[in-house]
């Protein structure tokens, strides 16, 4: 049985989804940018506290790196439950009115006390355990919702980010080679200079070949780069692995750590123009490639 392809992520998105119950209608967006860990925050309407670790718990589901955000709007409709009578409201209202009668103002009648501001309320359901559990549940399902179509456009974002990760890794692959081929002149280049200096200096000097052999010799040992290279293309490898191996960010991360570290080695020990011209683009290429996995869940 073949194992599910991974599909590669990046950390930013954007989902949104909708949901509505008993009179109640609602929204939810999940947004998403780059970050180290996962973060997530969680606005919703007041009363409904319960859905933050709801939320937390859906996104750590889905999701392994970015700061997520995640707001709902929820309004209910006026109409919905039943009426009831203010009691309170309607005894103020009745004390006013009678104290007005015994004046000879005209008594009150029922539809006039209930048209008063405040007299009938709309009677709330929340009471109800069932309902509100109901209701509770039909809003985590909208998150869930919205965090799925973020899930998909981090993916959408991933498609695009790994031809161009793949891109650079093959120039840091082309630039490693070029290195070796310019590696290999290294020892030459520094037995002629280092012969060249001693002859300008010490021409007449006993020993000058012998010398001059032992010390090019340990001049090109501190020059040598093969260790440099065998280590970045083990790194280049390793990138393409991980990129088939999601979620990996992290370790892609860490590795262009490894991959600028032996950059810097390779400049430091060349002594040769060329191989220093191949070193400079090759932190050049390796910077490029960093900005982007900073994009990679």
């Amino acid at each position: 049985m073949t194992a599910a392809v991974v599909a590669l992520s990046g950390m930013t998105g954007f989902g949104r989804a909708d949901g509505a119950l008993d009179g109640w209608n609602w929204s939810v967006e999940a947004r998403s940018v780059n970050g180290r860990n996962l973060e997530v925050r969680f606005r919703g309407p007041p009363g409904f506290d319960a859905l933050e670790r709801l939320t937390k718990t859906a996104a750590q589901a889905r999701l392994a790196r970015g700061q997520v955000t995640v707001g709902m709007q929820a309004k209910r409709a006026e109409t919905t439950g039943g009426l009831r009578v203010n009691q309170a409201a309607l005894d103020q209202y009745l004390k006013l009115a009678n104290a007005l009668a015994e004046e000879g103002a005209t008594p009150p009648s029922a539809d006039g006390l209930l048209a008063l501001r405040g007299v009938l309320d709309v009677a709330e359901d929340d009471d109800d355990p069932d309902a509100r559990t109901a209701l509770e549940a039909a809003m985590a399902a909208t998150v869930e919702q919205a965090l799925d179509a973020l899930k998909v456009s981090r993916e959408r974002e991933g498609q695009q980010l790994r031809p161009v990760i793949a891109d650079f890794t093959d120039r840091i692959e082309a630039l490693v080679a070029a290195a070796e081929t310019e590696a290999g002149a290294q020892t030459t280049a520094i037995r002629d200079r280092f012969t060249r200096r001693m002859t300008e200096l010490a021409p007449d000097a006993p020993g000058l070949v012998e010398r001059v052999f032992l010390e090019a010799a340990a001049l090109a040992a501190k020059a040598d780069v093969r260790e440099e290279l065998d280590r970045l293309t083990a790194h280049v490898a390793s990138a393409r692995t991980m990129l088939d191996q999601p979620p990996s960010g992290r370790k892609l991360d860490f590795l262009m750590q490894e991959f600028m570290r032996e950059a810097n080695t390779l400049c430091s020990k060349s002594a040769t123009t060329p191989l220093t011209a191949v070193g400079l683009d090759l932190k050049a290429v390796i910077e490029q490639l960093r900005e982007q996995v900073q994009n990679v869940e």
